[in-house]
């Protein structure tokens, strides 16, 4: 697979393509994917590796949603052994180690996790024994694919001593011991980014900022319109405002929290119920919780489970698991959240945090999901963590699951809407690995050699072959071509001034907001939000975006009066106050902003 960029050039390219599909006697679409997180994207992608003509459009930026406001972790799922749901465990861990091992090791990074004990004898017994299957179904997965060995060691148990070595920022006179084993974690936006832009490097026509406003139907007036068959939707381009339709034999939706509404604008005669809950997380400088190594700690509460994450800069601790009544557009942190995860943080750590510690937070809503049928005839397929299902004739449905499972996801929705019209197309993303993936075991070894030729730290060549893998070429490209990019930025020193530029030249990056909350992740990894780096941004940016000196200043206006409507967002404790408050000052300016959502 050839890497391909993913810019504005391309994307008029796309929508050229899109459009074309509704000239007279022109081919539609096999497949058109509606929603850019990580099930439509990888539905895109799925899609594109069996050869289908593929569309894929989002009406905002690639994983604005759910997908890009997760716990990062890549996991099997310990809470559903308590469940007695061995299938869904060992299915995740197979998806798990199949990203460490050959799709995505660049991305994907093992992770170990304390589990620690409360009672030295009990604990040990129970959680040691839940682990003990947990890595056996691990086991049992590699060898089912041939591999030898194992993705991540083995669990271990950690004596009283050995704890307070391993992780001193947990309250010694608490814990009796711990359990320390394996799981992966990611950065969820570049997931999803990665995805989209492998989608497009297998041929998909790939469009952020592209809304679907209606549907199509096929003209049969012997029938009610909602049982004719969907042929295509009708989109508007929120940059330019124009409006056009869009053909294709299958309409598959990934919307995720968003499906409730665009089913009720298809007027489907079946339906997927989603339930949106809201989990927030806070960051935290790495300096204020102690640990030895790269390690997190996980426990439960009476509520959800606790994340102590080890993030590159700041510590991610998380989360929460509460109703979400508000606009599932406009999800937000109060100091409700705040203070639960402060409590529960506080309950494990030897040194009480305040929230003078909390850097930033970032909230998002999990789809939670059941199938509704009111047409009895209606078709589906239900697991525990999602479902797929014809909502109309030339519409699939696809909602629920998790980060995990993704790519079971896709292909399940794929199979599903080509069982009857191309069955003999199989995926092939079981084996291909996304962008960056191929060829990341030879850049890892050339990691001295870039070190010494770019004046860079072994810490920040890791971390830039864990953002980028084998594309690390074509940013240091950049900087062959200018040596300036090759310098840190001022106010963010971790991210060089090429990953900027890299961003809107490859990266579809379209407006400020996309680079500082998914492209970086400077929005979570700083008090400010990266405010104080915005100016630097935007001098890279601008030019190659076309920016003109009035829309670089609306891009950073509307940024700040994002950044600043968060922050009252984190001072009030009414969810409908902090939702209203995000909704009034969304993070991209122009008339983007007016567009109704479907």
């Amino acid at each position: 697979m050839k890497p391909k960029s993913l810019n504005t050039a391309t994307r008029n390219q796309a929508l050229d393509r899109l459009r074309a599909t509704s000239a007279p006697g022109a081919e539609p679409l096999d497949i058109l994917v509606i929603g850019g997180g990580v099930v439509g994207a990888s539905a895109a992608f799925d899609a594109a590796g069996r050869g289908l003509s593929t569309g894929l459009v989002e009406a905002r930026d690639f994983g604005e949603g759910t997908s890009s406001r997760s716990s990062q972790l890549i996991h099997g799922g310990l809470r559903y052994l308590q469940m007695l749901d061995f299938k869904l465990v060992a299915e995740a861990l197979r998806e798990r180690d199949l990203l460490l091992r050959r799709l995505a090791p660049h991305l994907v990074r093992p992770l170990p996790f304390v589990f620690p004990f409360t009672t030295p004898v009990m604990d040990r017994a129970f959680i040691g024994s839940g682990v003990t299957l947990y890595d056996t179904l691990a086991s049992g997965s590699s060898r089912l694919r041939g591999y030898k060995g194992r993705a991540v060691p083995f669990h271990r148990h950690l004596r009283r001593s050995r704890l307070r070595e391993r992780f001193p920022g947990l309250d010694p006179a608490k814990y009796h011991g711990a359990l320390e084993y394996y799981d992966a974690q990611v950065d969820d936006a570049r997931l999803v980014l990665t995805l989209a832009r492998s989608a497009h490097s297998q041929g998909a026509a790939v469009a952020s900022r592209t809304q679907v406003t209606g549907y199509l139907r096929e003209e049969d007036g012997s029938r009610p319109e909602a049982e004719r068959r969907v042929t295509g939707v009708q989109v508007r381009d929120r940059v330019t405002g124009e409006e056009f339709e869009v053909h294709a034999k299958e309409v598959i939706l990934a919307a995720g929290v968003w499906t409730g509404e665009a089913q009720q604008s298809a007027q489907a005669t079946s339906g997927l119920r989603v339930l949106a809950s809201k989990g927030i997380h806070i960051t935290v400088p790495r300096d204020r919780i102690a640990a030895q190594g790269t390690v997190g700690v996980i426990t439960q509460t009476e509520k959800s489970v606790l994340f102590l994450i080890p993030l590159r800069d700041v510590w991610s601790i998380g989360t929460t698991d509460t109703a979400w009544h508000e606009a599932v557009d406009s999800p937000a942190a109060t100091a409700s959240d705040i203070d639960y995860v402060l409590e529960h943080a506080n309950e494990v750590l030897g040194e009480s945090l305040t929230r003078d510690d909390v850097l930033a937070t970032w909230a998002g809503l999990r789809p939670l999901v059941q199938p509704v049928k009111t047409d009895e005839s209606a078709s589906a397929k239900v697991s525990r963590e999602h479902t797929v299902m014809q909502l109309a004739p030339g519409l699939t449905g696809v909602a629920g699951g998790k980060l995990t499972t993704y790519r079971v996801m896709a292909e399940d929705v794929v199979n599903f809407a080509v069982a009857s019209t191309f069955r003999d197309r199989a995926s092939i993303t079981g084996v291909l690995p996304l962008l960056g993936g191929q060829g990341y075991g030879e850049w890892t070894e050339q990691a001295e050699d870039l070190a010494t030729r770019y004046g860079w730290d072994a810490q920040r060549v890791d971390r830039l072959l864990n953002r980028y893998g084998s594309l690390l070429g074509e940013l240091v490209a950049l900087i062959d071509d200018d040596p300036e990019l090759g310098q840190p930025l001022r106010h963010a020193p971790s991210y060089l001034r090429a990953e900027i530029a890299y961003a809107v030249s490859a990266e579809g990056a379209l407006h400020l907001d996309d680079i500082m909350a998914r492209r970086t992740r400077m929005n979570y990894e700083f008090r400010d939000r990266g405010l104080r780096a915005v100016e630097e941004i935007v001098t890279i940016a601008a030019p190659l975006l076309g920016w003109s000196e009035e829309r670089a200043a609306a891009e950073q206006a509307a940024y700040k009066a994002h950044v600043e409507a968060v922050h009252q967002a984190e001072r009030v404790t009414d969810d409908a106050v902090a939702a209203r408050l995000i909704a009034e000052h969304p993070p991209v300016p122009s008339q983007e902003s007016e567009v109704p959502k479907l």
